[in-house]
């Protein structure tokens, strides 16, 4: 998935202006916008053998944060080393603050340096150099682009594959190196360890998987560990590999290594399962042109709901992942499709850590009441499950493309925003039809729950900024149905609910971003964006008075300690 970026206004609501070289007191306020909580999950119904597997997958994903670190800066290792050993206070709160980050700089900073230009004999740049440490140091984008491009076919595939880095040889010319080379020393110690892990579980799936996980781990062929991926049913829930690709800022191409160690949710896995029964109809009644519709529905892609044990690399680096979608290689996706992973209590820990304080700033005293974990992630369930209704397909004519390659860089922020207001809308429906009446109940008290804990989250995603996809969404939304009356300002920074308009209101914008994807209108794409990406005055006082509300939370994984 790589990081796509839109042409908008940005703003700096997440971000603290501060000196080249941040002091004590300085790195403490950054480091406090990351509010420290205690991760927990119930182990008490896991088998001994799978007790024994767990405890093997926590001490492997530790060398996935050794490989995330070298993987995202060429110096990392050496700098952190170094933090390591130093006793100052200051020393203590760069140490921290790079642990945070996973490197020296900022996350919700733009990525800008919080350490020396120098330090341990290395020099920091300013900011996160884009091609992290997957490129040779000093490559440029276009000499990278003519290289590859002048490679064969199957030569051109490897340079751009999730797996591979690209170094100079002795000679200076640019060449391919798998990750299994690369890495090879951690890798072998990371298959050794999924090994113990699968000869310790009873379970069939998640054996199969971690066996071949290792594998993949010294072949560098991913796909068929993939697929034992998808298949995985077992107590015990595991992603650990390379996967994501936005730390390569370059080209996207690149996969830096993540782990989360879980235990599945059953109970709310269920509800997913009730929610995929009523695809069919809820596409039928979608807000939009009927001749958009799909008359088909394919099936619903997996997806599992868990408790994070513990989380490494990339999956426990700066604003903590509370669901993911993978694989991503587009062959795996043709096949099989792609499978969505909650993570129940990191969503827990940002509710109370962030919402909780949001809510109160921001919403009438009477109306905060009504914030409700349930609403809140049900409604998380609801986007995830949304992403599969709406148009898959265009038509051009003769020619067939998908919205993703119409819309280009638009489509990442209105695809998220589809999926968030087609959530809010399924829910109503389904609530209207009676049929979450054992989920989230029915009448007045339940729609005063969901509105107005969805109008308070608008503000936990716009507190990051306007710098990702989810929050420009985010921002088209809030200020539509401001300006249709579904959410109201009261001009002092505090906002409410108008329950006469804010159905018709959600259904109005719904059909505006499901038309943009049925037509693949990229103009009318960009002219939303344009209009509605945007902080108004009124959004931004709300904004201000939130700058002592924690960004995000920074867990310390106790149960994983625990299981020592």
């Amino acid at each position: 998935m790589n990081k796509l970026f839109a042409p908008v206004v940005l703003a700096a609501a997440a971000s603290t202006a501060f000196a080249a070289t941040p002091d004590v007191q300085q790195l403490n306020t950054m480091a406090s916008r990351f509010a420290p909580i205690n991760l927990n999950a119930d182990t008490s119904a896991l088998s001994p053998g799978d007790r024994t597997a767990i405890e093997k997958l926590i001490e492997a994903a530790k060398i996935v944060d050794t490989l995330q670190l070298r993987q995202r800066w060429s110096g990392n290792e050496t700098v952190w080393a170094a933090l390591q050993k130093e006793a100052s206070p200051l020393g203590a709160a760069r140490k921290n603050y790079f642990w945070i980050n996973k490197g020296p700089w900022s996350i919700i900073d733009d990525n800008k340096s919080f350490m020396p230009a120098e330090y341990a004999g290395i020099q920091i740049p300013a900011a996160k150099p884009p091609g992290a440490n997957f490129y040779p140091a000093g490559a440029t984008k276009q000499e990278l682009e003519a290289w590859m491009n002048s490679l064969p076919p199957k030569d051109k595939e490897q340079a751009e594959w999730f797996y591979t880095v690209i170094r100079k040889g002795q000679d200076g010319k640019f060449k391919v190196v798998k990750y299994s080379d690369e890495y090879k020393p951690e890798l072998e110690k990371l298959a050794k360890l999924l090994r113990e892990a699968a000869s310790a579980t009873g379970n069939a799936s998640l054996k199969k998987f971690l066996n071949l996980r290792a594998d993949a781990f010294l072949s560098n062929d991913y796909r068929a560990s993939d697929f034992a991926w998808m298949d995985l049913d077992s107590p015990v829930d595991v992603t650990i590999g390379p996967y994501e690709t936005y730390n390569d800022e370059l080209f996207g191409y690149k996969a830096a290594f993540e782990a989360y160690v879980n235990i599945r949710d059953a109970k709310e896995t269920a509800k997913l399962n009730f929610f995929g029964k009523h695809m069919q109809e809820l596409e039928n009644n979608l807000p939009l042109d009927p001749k958009y519709r799909n008359p088909k529905v394919g099936a619903l892609a997996p997806m599992v709901v868990v408790n994070e044990v513990y989380g490494a690399g990339d999956g426990n680096m700066g604003v903590q992942t509370a669901a993911y979608n993978l694989p991503n290689d587009e062959v795996v996706i043709s096949k099989r499709g792609s499978k969505r992973v909650m993570l129940k209590n990191v969503q827990e820990a940002k509710f109370d850590s962030t919402l909780k304080p949001i809510t109160r700033l921001v919403l009438r005293p009477q109306d905060q009441k009504d914030l409700d974990f349930n609403s809140f992630f049900t409604h998380i369930l609801a986007h995830e499950i949304t992403h599969g209704l709406g148009p898959h397909i265009t038509h051009h004519g003769d020619k067939a493309s998908t919205p993703r390659q119409d819309l280009k860089d638009a489509y990442s922020t209105i695809e998220e925003a589809k999926a968030d207001i087609t959530g809010l809308w399924a829910l109503t429906y389904m609530m209207d039809k009676g049929q979450l009446k054992d989920t989230l109940g029915q009448g007045e008290a339940a729609e005063r729950k969901l509105f107005n804990t969805f109008l308070a989250s608008a503000f936990r995603t716009l507190h990051f900024g306007l710098t990702d996809s989810h929050a420009r969404g985010m921002a088209i939304q809030m200020n539509f149905l401001l300006d249709h009356g579904g959410f109201v300002s009261h001009g002092d920074g505090t906002f409410s609910v108008d329950f006469k308009k804010i159905k018709q209101a959600v259904a109005d914008l719904d059909r505006e971003f499901l038309t943009i994807e049925a037509t693949g209108d990229y103009a009318r794409a960009q002219a939303l964006m344009s209009k509605y990406v945007v902080i108004r005055p009124d959004v931004q006082k709300a904004l201000d008075k939130m700058n002592k509300v924690p960004n995000d939370i920074k867990p310390a994984f106790t149960t994983a300690a625990s299981l020592k």
